[in-house]
C-alpha cells in the first residue's frame, strides 16, 4: 500500500517536474554552495574592475558557454557517429558481445579532465612563482600528463581485451 503511493507520488513529481527529485537536490545543493561561496568570500575576489578578463566570473561564464555551445556539440556528435558505427559493426559481426564503446568514453573523459588539470603546467602559466615556490621547472607536465592518458587507455585496453576473452569463452561453452 506505502510502496504504490511512494510509486504514485514519484511518478506525479516526475511528470510535474520532469527529473527524480535527486536531480532537483543536487541543483539546490549547488545553488546553495554557490549562495556559501558568496556570502563567504564577497563578490570584490569573483570580479577584477581592473583586468576584467582576469575575473573569475568572466572565465566562468566563458567555461559556461564554451561547453554548451561549442564542445558539448562535438562530443555529443562523435558520441552518436561512434554508437551508429558500433551498431552497424555488431549487425556484421556476431561473435563480438563486449560493446567497446565505454572503454573509449571512459579513458578519453579521464584524459580530457586530467588535461584540464595539467593545463597550467603543460603552457607553463605562472613559471616563475612555480620555480619560487617549489624550486622545478614545469617541463615535465606534458610528459607525465601524456604517461597517465596512455596509462588509462592501456588500462581500458587490456580490460576490454580480458572482458572480449571471457565473453567468448562463455559463449563457446554454451552453444
Amino acid at each position: 500500500m506505502i510502496s504504490g503511493w511512494c510509486d504514485h507520488m514519484l511518478s506525479r513529481f516526475r511528470a510535474v517536474y520532469g527529473s527524480h527529485p535527486l536531480h532537483l537536490l543536487t541543483l539546490v545543493a549547488g545553488f546553495a554552495l554557490f549562495g556559501y561561496v558568496v556570502a563567504t568570500v564577497g563578490l570584490a575576489p569573483l570580479w577584477n574592475p581592473r583586468t576584467w578578463w582576469q575575473s573569475i566570473i568572466v572565465w566562468f561564464a566563458a567555461a559556461i558557454i564554451a561547453h554548451d555551445l561549442v564542445l558539448f556539440p562535438i562530443y555529443a556528435l562523435v558520441d552518436r557517429i561512434h554508437i551508429a558505427a558500433q551498431f552497424v559493426r555488431r549487425h556484421d559481426r556476431s561473435d563480438v558481445d563486449v560493446p567497446v564503446l565505454n572503454y573509449i568514453r571512459i579513458p578519453a573523459l579521464g584524459a580530457g579532465l586530467t588535461f584540464l588539470l595539467f593545463l597550467p603546467g603543460i603552457i607553463k602559466q605562472g613559471a616563475p612563482t612555480f620555480v619560487a615556490a617549489t624550486g622545478l621547472t614545469q617541463d615535465p607536465f606534458l610528459g607525465r600528463w601524456l604517461l597517465l592518458t596512455a596509462a588509462m587507455f592501456a588500462t581500458s585496453a587490456v580490460v576490454y581485451a580480458l572482458r572480449l576473452t571471457l565473453s567468448r569463452r562463455a559463449k563457446e561453452r554454451s552453444g
